[in-house]
């Protein structure tokens, strides 16, 4: 038995049960550990030395939740809203109706891809953007599975991709990995290696406005942070000051965590929060991220747990005996090889260091072009990015649509972007595998 493979089965039947993400990342570490021949002491030390991995993060990301509270008391989700409504009117009817979601959808896809290059902010627009939207999704009856597509698809594909913000960091992390396995590519190759897995992705996207095009309804319930609909234009320009100045010191600092409270501290002083209240609305901001970040620490423990037992090699090592110098099985079993780690540890970025070492000499054994490395090694990494219970790309859409107690994050986001993105990316990585 290979532990990779059991407790990762483990983790996501679990999930598939409706256990707490937390508590079945925790279970399958212990069953990870056991079978990986550690003993119960050896396995809590391992799972809690992994923790120190993702404390950056969780810390990151329960202050972006701080700063998208302070940003929604300015009015600017309000604003924006506003706006959206002003053009497609509270609800419409016929094609009226039509083009009102498709007006909504298209300004969530736009801001999720943008979120990834054009504007690195990564998921910290969606407690910003997301709970205020949701009366309008409401009004108009969009499936949330829809949203929560939408929204993945946007995490995941800009940088898969395009070597813009998180993009260029994807790429440099597979440029490197490869070379240290033995091959050396040019950067510049990546995205046309990239382009047939990412193409996968739109055809998921496809698939899931076909899905879900019926009309689902949800209870209006408003929130504690929605407040009134009213605005006033100097909080709203302060808001855009703060995105600008947190953006700045994001990308100045390489830093999420300095990024968010300069955003916070721009917006205490322009006066828009009052101090008296400060404390409790930051409070209920980090809250609305924390098991984003608990989910992330647990991941990173799990991780380190899978890496000691030394079984993701040994599974690298079956899957090459299965494949002998058969190129296509070999391409699709390292496809599902690479699905099967990310599902488990939930990051893209962390299993292509795991996987490319091994998979580079595999590769250029069984006569695959670089082009083709490149296409099976970049897709490999970003397949399970979309239904990983533990991945940000999929815990980020939940804490925006979830508000309100109407959308599961295992059958609602991870169970549809699963389907709709991971079939879709191995068969065309599949095929780049093939004819690059």
């Amino acid at each position: 038995m290979n532990a990779v493979v059991i407790s990762v089965l483990v983790m996501l039947i679990l999930s598939l049960m409706r256990t707490n993400v937390v508590f079945s990342l925790l279970i399958a570490s212990l069953v990870g550990g056991w079978i990986g021949n550690l003993d119960l002491s050896k396995t809590i030390e391992v799972f809690s030395e992994g923790l120190g991995n993702s404390a950056e993060v969780a810390l990151s990301y329960a202050l972006l939740g701080g700063f998208a509270i302070a940003i929604s008391k300015t009015g600017l989700p309000n604003a924006i809203v506003h706006i959206i409504i002003k053009i497609v009117g509270k609800q419409g009817e016929g094609k009226r109706a039509q083009y009102s979601k498709a007006l909504v959808l298209l300004v969530i896809l736009l801001m999720s891809c943008f979120s990834q290059n054009l504007i690195p902010i990564h998921i910290a627009f969606i407690p910003i953007l997301i709970p205020p939207l949701l009366h309008v999704l409401n009004e108009l009856q969009v499936d949330r599975r829809l949203v929560a597509s939408i929204i993945t698809f946007g995490l995941i594909t800009p940088y898969m991709w395009l070597p813009t913000g998180f993009g260029a960091i994807f790429h440099d992390i597979v440029q490197s990995n490869m070379a240290q396995g033995g091959l050396m590519i040019a950067k510049s190759d990546i995205p046309k290696a990239m382009f047939l897995p990412s193409l996968g992705m739109i055809v998921g996207l496809l698939l899931a406005f076909f899905t879900y095009r019926k009309p689902r309804t949800y209870k209006q319930v408003k929130l504690e942070s929605e407040g009134t609909q009213s605005f006033q234009q100097r909080g709203v320009w302060f808001a855009i000051i703060a995105v600008i100045i947190a953006l700045t010191v994001q990308l100045a600092l390489d830093s999420m965590i300095f990024g968010a409270f300069a955003g916070i501290v721009v917006i205490y002083l322009s006066g828009c929060i009052r101090l008296a209240e400060s404390d409790r609305l930051l409070t209920e901001g980090m809250r609305m991220m924390a098991f984003i970040g608990f989910v992330m620490l647990s991941a990173s423990g799990f991780a380190n747990v899978l890496k000691q037992t030394g079984h993701i090699e040994k599974l690298v090592e079956q899957a090459a005996s299965l494949i002998g110098h058969n190129a296509t099985l070999g391409a699709l079993l390292m496809l599902i090889v690479g699905l099967l780690i990310t599902m488990g540890i939930g990051s893209s970025f962390s299993t292509v260091p795991i996987i490319a070492t091994i998979f580079v000499p595999l590769c250029m054994k069984l006569g695959l072009s670089p082009m083709a490395t490149i296409a099976i090694i970049g897709a490999a990494g970003a397949l399970g990015d979309a239904g990983s219970p533990a991945s940000d790309s999929t815990l980020g859409p939940t804490s925006g649509l979830n508000v309100d107690g109407q959308h599961h994050h295992i059958w609602d986001t991870c169970v549809p972007t699963f389907i709709h993105y991971n079939i879709p990316v191995i068969i065309f990585a599949w095929i780049a595998a093939i004819v690059l």
